[in-house]
């Protein structure tokens, strides 16, 4: 073949090769689903991924966070937590592992989630009241100081039938329920229907511990009072209770559709409501629910509030840093975001 024949056969295999290849990318191109800005912008500006974007995980800036596996208890009216908040700390901080630890012998509550603290068998205690003057005592006779963390804020509500028409209640008036002095809703100015008051017992928790202290000012329940175990059994109760009334922390009862929790106050008529307004009737729920009135709540116009602790073994050891890391883990901003969304309010 001669030279002058070569050339355009040279020239014409270089071009259906320029295009095999060409061809060749815009296929694979099309298959990944990328094309060429696409891979300069990934080679010059990668994205990072949701858990690492700034303030995303503010678990991750705690500090001194120790490593195994620790067991804690307490309160009931910590469960809501337990169950929204405690699963996000494990998912951000997995070397610190968690374990909720029921006592074997009696109910669980703040008490016994302290007095198991000071015998050894917790790493930490969460409490819904401050710690008792006998508890400080018990923790110094093992050697060790006690200290509590305040992480959120809480109220009491109190529950009745739905079907129960009267505006509100002072605490006063609770407390004579509470005591015996009232037994008619007729004599605060509702239907003639006998009051039937429900309580969890003193020994099964804080709440109870602070409705004796703070509500009744010491003095002893009613013989009127049915005791219950739980919350659930109660609410339950006050379903099919023309006349009834039960107390219990207010993330529990909020949002509940079959019953309804009273607004309070400290004076007669001067009521605030535990919830937000308008009232969500029990026929619009669970479509709709009652939320907390978070503004009462902080700024103390609803007349019970308390605040939520981690109680803290001071002794130097690795408990000491599990309750301290777990109380400063609650009061990151994400903490307390995952707090509000539990039922109550954040305390920073």
């Amino acid at each position: 073949m001669s030279q002058k024949n070569e050339i355009p056969i040279l020239v014409l295999s270089l071009l259906i090769t320029v295009g095999l290849i060409a061809g060749g990318f815009w296929w694979f191109s099309r298959k990944s689903g990328l094309d060429l800005n696409q891979i300069n912008s990934r080679s010059t500006n990668t994205p990072q991924p949701p858990s690492a974007q700034p303030s995303a995980n503010t678990f991750a800036s705690v500090q001194d966070v120790p490593t195994g596996l620790f067991n804690y208890g307490g309160s009931t009216s910590w469960a809501p937590i337990r169950l929204i908040v405690d699963p996000g700390i494990q998912a951000a901080r997995g070397e610190f592992r968690l374990r909720y630890v029921e006592p074997s012998n009696t109910s669980p509550g703040s008490g016994t989630g302290i007095q198991s603290l000071i015998d050894g068998q917790l790493a930490f205690a969460q409490s819904s009241r401050p710690i008792l003057d006998q508890e400080f005592s018990r923790a110094q006779q093992r050697g060790f100081a006690l200290k509590q963390i305040p992480v959120a804020i809480d109220g009491l509500a109190v529950a009745v039938n739905p079907n129960l028409n009267i505006p509100g209640l002072t605490v006063d008036q609770l407390k004579s329920i509470y005591t015996g002095k009232i037994n008619n809703w007729s004599q605060l100015g509702g239907s003639n229907i006998p009051i039937k008051p429900y309580s969890r017992r003193i020994v099964d928790g804080g709440t109870v511990e602070l409705f004796v202290q703070d509500i009744l000012g010491g003095q002893a329940f009613s013989s009127n009072v049915e005791f219950i175990s739980t919350t659930t059994q109660a609410l339950q109760k006050l379903a099919s209770s023309p006349g009834g009334i039960y107390y219990a922390s207010a993330p529990e009862v909020i949002p509940q559709c079959s019953i309804r929790a009273l607004p309070l106050g400290r004076t007669q008529g001067q009521y605030i409501a535990p919830y937000q307004e308008p009232f969500v009737l029990p026929s619009e729920c669970p479509g709709k629910r009652n939320k907390l009135n978070i503004e009462a709540f902080q700024s103390g116009k609803y007349p019970i509030t308390r605040n939520l602790f981690v109680v803290v073994k001071q002794n130097g050891q690795t408990e000491q840093q599990a309750g301290v890391a777990y109380a400063n883990l609650l009061l990151t901003e994400q903490g307390q975001e995952l707090i509000t969304q539990a039922g109550f309010v954040k305390i920073r």
